[in-house]
């Protein structure tokens, strides 16, 4: 599809999306069956109460109604303090019971908001409301086969549905937001947030319209796993609409799937509404009553959410990009938080020796040694390089700093006098560099520098170096 920027400009799209997330529980919503299916055989992490068997009672899982309190404030909300489950009834072949037990008219969240930024512009995009309820089986289709099989291991599994209002305006807007509820579903430790296992799945709604203040048809385009999937889906979805309404034809309000290979979306089936789904309570599970000292406890054991983060890793003067590739490594922005309370001064340090090494193990990762590593830096006793190589060394295989240093033979040498026999030797050995750098040309002496590196085996004092060089050609 190719769509001129002139005809695009016309048109204003408009995205809701509803984000599922897995609770990271060691067992399913209502039944005490795992919950991590991962590397399950199929069918094999199922029960009574998963499949509806007669006389089957649910019970609902406490650790999933507390997550679900975290994931409230993470929004920028709170739980609500009454919410009840219902019946949403469909007809499908990884559904046997021929109905999901979700919440529709109480939910355990309403409203909040997530803050997401695009280009340096800050944008707020509301929460509609987010509901607890059980996932269904898997279908999936051999290839070549006339037949499909389904996996009921997922059949019951606790999820958050997070929908926002229509408040997204791009397919970069979709993007960010996606990426920023992610990280705050993995730093509220709400759930592994593991897409490649559909530990959050993203159903992006995208209509456009040319006329002011009214909507057109949407379409569904169902379970993206990525955040670049979901923007490219919407970037063809607005493509595609777009196509249509300029040649005359209708957008239809519809189900479709996201084909990666072909970078395209396809027509899967019609929309169904509300009350195609013939809700109704849910019979065998109380309501739930939240007392607000249960809420104030959940609050308190919050831990530091993105936003606080990215305050706080600010004070380094980092770039912004820095930032949000710390906020990424988890392990690595928990480590980078700890030497900021411990010592600040080395802390900028170590956001960029974490970036430039291979994910690790940081547990046993100390702040003295950071801060040992760092001093030694500042003492001129090791150079950028070296001070990455002895990072790495610690992080991978222990060891204090300056052990790994003189170990490795990497103490930088700053002593005057043991550099000047070595620059001297230099100049003696390179005469046209020389004579270039007495004549003004400075870029030689970058080469003359290197020369006295190569024979210090590298541990001479580049700036020493420099200013040796200087004073024994007499400038």
């Amino acid at each position: 599809m190719a769509v001129s920027e002139d005809i695009r400009k016309k048109y204003k799209p408009t995205i809701g999306i509803e984000c599922h997330v897995q609770l990271k529980t060691k067992t399913k919503l209502f039944s005490a069956i795992g919950n991590d299916a991962r590397e399950a055989t199929p069918n094999s992490l199922i029960s009574h109460i998963d499949t509806g068997m007669p006389g089957a009672l649910p019970v609902l899982n406490e650790a999933a109604l507390k997550l679900a309190c975290r994931a409230a404030f993470a929004l920028n909300t709170e739980p609500q303090k009454f919410s009840k489950f219902d019946r949403k009834h469909y007809f499908y072949p990884d559904l046997p019971k021929g109905y999901q037990i979700t919440q529709y008219e109480d939910p355990i969240i309403k409203g909040g908001s997530v803050d997401i930024d695009v280009k340096g512009k800050k944008k707020t995009i509301n929460i509609t409301r987010v509901h607890l309820e059980e996932d269904a089986g898997k279908n999936t289709h051999p290839a070549g086969a006339d037949y499909s099989l389904v996996d009921l291991n997922r059949a019951g599994t606790p999820l958050l549905e997070i929908v926002s209002e229509p408040d997204i305006n791009s397919a970069t807007e979709a993007k960010a937001y996606a990426r920023e509820l992610y990280l705050l579903m993995k730093y509220a430790d709400v759930s592994e947030v593991d897409l490649y296992h559909g530990n959050m799945r993203f159903d992006v709604n995208v209509s456009v319209s040319n006329q002011d203040g009214k909507l057109g048809k949407r379409a569904e385009v169902k379970n993206l796993n990525s955040f670049r999937s979901v923007e490219n889906a919407v970037v063809f979805e607005i493509e595609r609409q777009i196509e249509l309404t300029e040649s005359g034809q209708e957008v239809v309000q519809e189900t479709r799937g996201w084909d990666e290979d072909t970078q395209k979306t396809t027509s899967q089936r019609g929309k169904e509404e509300a009350h195609d789904y013939r809700y109704m309570p849910e019979p065998d599970i109380p309501p739930v009553e939240l007392e607000q000292s249960y809420i104030d406890r959940v609050k308190a054991e919050m831990p530091k959410l993105p936003p606080e983060i990215r305050e706080i890793l600010n004070k380094l003067s980092i770039s912004p990009k820095v930032v949000e590739d710390v906020i990424d490594n988890d392990s690595a922005c928990a480590a980078v938080l700890k030497q900021i309370e411990n010592d600040q001064s080395s802390a900028k340090r170590l956001v960029f020796w974490l970036l430039q090494t291979e994910p690790a193990d940081l547990g046993s990762l100390s702040s003295e040694m950071v801060s040992d590593l760092s001093e030694m830096v500042d003492k001129n006793q090791l150079n950028s390089n070296a001070a990455q190589e002895v990072f790495n060394e610690m992080i991978n295989n222990g060891g204090q700093p300056r052990q790994i240093a003189e170990s490795k033979n990497l103490i930088q040498v700053s002593d005057e006098g043991e550099i000047e026999k070595i620059v001297a030797e230099v100049l003696s050995q390179n005469q046209k560099a020389a004579e270039d750098v007495k004549n003004g040309e400075m870029k030689a002496i970058g080469f003359l520098v290197g020369q006295v590196m190569a024979k210090s085996q590298g541990k001479a004092n580049p700036q020493v170096a420099q200013e040796l060089i200087k004073k024994q050609l007499g400038l």
